[in-house]
């Protein structure tokens, strides 16, 4: 192997284990909402200076291979991949946090009749599906599972769309849980956001391994 390449299979070896963080913090912060475990949604929260400081590290060590090695074709898309993907992870890694702080803010477990009402179990694990298809697709340089990330999006898409009348139907049948139904809506949301980051890290795989800009585009 060359010197380039051996930089190149190290960054790579990071960015995975990046992914791997994320994933357990997105995880944790599903565990820590359905389980309303307050001690878990603290590790969340302190464990996001992690994820700070490996989005930094892979950065530099991207702006260190493109001064000393000047790659070209392939290696350069995967430099250039890498940097989008490291951001959209560290992304990801403010929404859980984002999740750990809600389950500390309310004030006591969210019931059954809200997770159903709102379908908010399916959505996180459709979301967390897409997040560990990406790191699958990523890993194996497949560009086929990389494309079925945009379809499980559609799922999220559609329950973020009809999220305020979800909310609405729910709060006819129990107005005084208003404090709740608020932050399933901002859990929504949120979890919208990393279907959007996992779709756009599938993008960024095909970009790397095909030479294709998919952004701004229909998906093929």
């Amino acid at each position: 192997m060359t010197q380039l390449e051996i930089e190149l299979q190290l960054l790579k070896d990071e960015v995975k284990n990046m992914w791997g963080l994320v994933t357990s913090q997105l995880l944790k912060a599903r565990t820590s909402l359905f389980n309303f475990d307050k001690d878990l949604a603290r590790e969340v929260i302190l464990k996001e200076k992690r994820v700070n400081g490996s989005e930094l590290k892979i950065d530099r060590d991207c702006e260190n291979i493109f001064a000393l090695y000047s790659p070209v074709a392939i290696d350069l898309r995967f430099l250039l991949a890498v940097l989008k993907i490291n951001s959209n992870l560290e992304r990801i890694g403010d929404i859980a946090e984002g999740i750990g702080k809600y389950v500390l803010e309310a004030g006591g477990p969210f019931t059954d009749e809200i997770l159903k009402a709102t379908q908010l179990v399916e959505m996180y694990d459709e979301a967390m599906a897409m997040l560990e298809d990406t790191q699958v697709a990523f890993e194996k340089e497949d560009t086929v599972l990389a494309r079925g990330v945009f379809k499980k999006d559609e799922f999220l898409d559609a329950i973020n769309i009809s999220a305020n009348d979800l909310i609405e139907s729910y709060l006819d049948e129990y107005p005084k849980d208003l404090d709740h139904a608020l932050y399933m809506l901002s859990i929504i949301r949120k979890l919208e956001r990393v279907g959007d980051q996992s779709k756009n890290i599938a993008e960024e795989i095909i970009f790397y391994l095909e030479a294709k800009v998919l952004k701004h585009s229909k998906k093929q």
